[in-house]
């Protein structure tokens, strides 16, 4: 058997509607740490603090953004971006991300690169429209004054009929997925470390539904003619409770080309949960969300025979403090709920893992409840968003204990 082939078989496959490493089941609890790249390219030691912190827990599955876009002026976002313009290229950011996959390695950690982002904390396709349409304004969503979450949606949403911003995104999946890593010179294609290539984070069809279905199924076969080895998924959010998403869980994930589905939820996004009011609102949305899930992991056993993926939930700590040292009580029994449920599903369904929002480690907001700006350290919570909300930080030793314990148990 030749070294090529002794290589290919590290990388997770599909097989029957489970994850297969090494021949083997894979299942697993991990966490979202989108910020990785910045902290390889400006903060390593920090970094390699952080991956050792996750090891311990167990944590061995990242979901990361391997992209940004804008320039340093750029309003709403993580600074500084990847892609400062049209094809012009931050390496320091690359070599960052480099950095951060031999890192994973070290560990034995997996990682999902998602490559773009319908939602402006990143840049992602409203800034590849706004490109396209010669620097025109971007309408940011709140907080943002006057924004108007539909308007942008809209906004973002002609991506996938704009041929010009389809090409910028086009040229840097081209660009990532070709790439060699400069630290350890592993092509990023036969790396096993990266478990998937996902296209973007929450895509919503919004009034572009056949364009944006479209556009699922030709970017993903464009990734697979570019890395045979590794698998790719959407990032989709699922049916949410918001039927103008015109998202399709079932049709989104049909393409051949898509290896595994992806959904999201959010109890408290979605005004399920009100934290300033728990003792009433968290049983039914409890009731809300095993449907929720149910239904996502019924269509994706049954109809689409594909692994299932719970890469996004959270909620804030108690009674929706910003303080790191509130407490965390319905955090944590709210984790326990839906480690448990994986747990069980992972047994008897195709349901493989989940991805909770977000780890932030050592990094504390500048001052709760504020905005990300250039220069505070970078936690769990997106730029856009006011900073300590959703955050998992290493002195959150409850939380850390069933993080831990749930990480054992589904990897027995």
């Amino acid at each position: 058997m030749s070294v090529q082939s002794i290589h290919s078989q590290e990388f997770i496959k599909v097989e029957n509607g489970k994850f297969i490493k090494n021949g083997q089941t894979y299942k697993y609890i991990g966490t979202n740490f989108w910020y990785g790249m910045n902290l390889g390219a400006f903060d390593q030691e920090r970094l390699v603090r952080e991956l050792n912190r996750l090891e311990d827990l167990g944590v061995k599955n990242l979901r990361l953004m391997a992209s940004s876009e804008g320039d340093e002026n750029g309003e709403w976002r993580l600074q500084p971006c990847l892609q400062t313009a049209p094809g012009v290229f931050n390496e320091e950011l690359l070599v960052g991300l480099d950095f951060l996959l031999n890192e994973m390695k070290k560990r034995d950690m997996l990682g999902v690169m998602c490559l773009n982002n319908f939602w402006p904390w990143s840049g992602g396709m409203s800034q590849y429209v706004s490109w396209a349409n010669s620097n025109e304004a971007i309408p940011f969503p709140p907080p943002a004054k006057d924004g108007d979450w539909r308007k942008y949606q809209e906004y973002s949403a002609q991506f996938y009929t704009n041929t010009q911003a389809l090409q910028y995104f086009n040229e840097l999946i081209g660009l990532i997925v070709n790439r060699k890593n400069t630290v350890n010179h592993i092509a990023y294609k036969n790396d096993p470390t990266i478990m998937a290539w996902q296209l973007a984070n929450e895509p919503e069809g919004i009034n572009q539904e056949e364009a944006y279905r479209k556009w699922l199924h030709e970017t993903a076969k464009y990734i697979k003619s570019l890395d045979a080895n590794h698998l790719v998924s959407i990032g989709s959010e699922g049916n949410t409770p918001f039927p103008q998403t015109s998202n399709n869980f079932e049709k989104d994930h049909q393409s051949k080309y898509i290896d595994y589905c992806t959904f999201h939820l959010w109890i408290q996004n979605w005004g399920l949960y009100d934290p300033l009011n728990p003792e009433e609102t968290y049983k039914t949305a409890i009731v809300k969300a095993d449907k929720y899930i149910k239904n996502h992991v019924d269509i994706a056993t049954k109809v689409l025979n594909k692994p299932i993926v719970l890469e996004e939930f959270g909620i804030s700590r108690d009674f929706n403090s910003y303080e790191s040292n509130a407490l965390t009580n319905y955090r944590d029994t709210y984790y326990k709920y839906i480690f448990n449920k994986v747990l069980s599903l992972s047994k008897e369904e195709n349901l493989a893992g989940a991805n909770f929002w977000a780890w932030a480690g050592e990094g504390r907001p500048r001052i709760p409840k504020a905005v990300w700006k250039t220069g505070d350290d970078l936690i769990g919570d997106p730029p856009h968003e006011f900073q300590g909300w959703y955050s998992v930080y290493d002195t959150d030793e409850s939380t850390k204990l069933i993080i831990q314990e749930f990480c054992k148990l589904i990897s027995e």
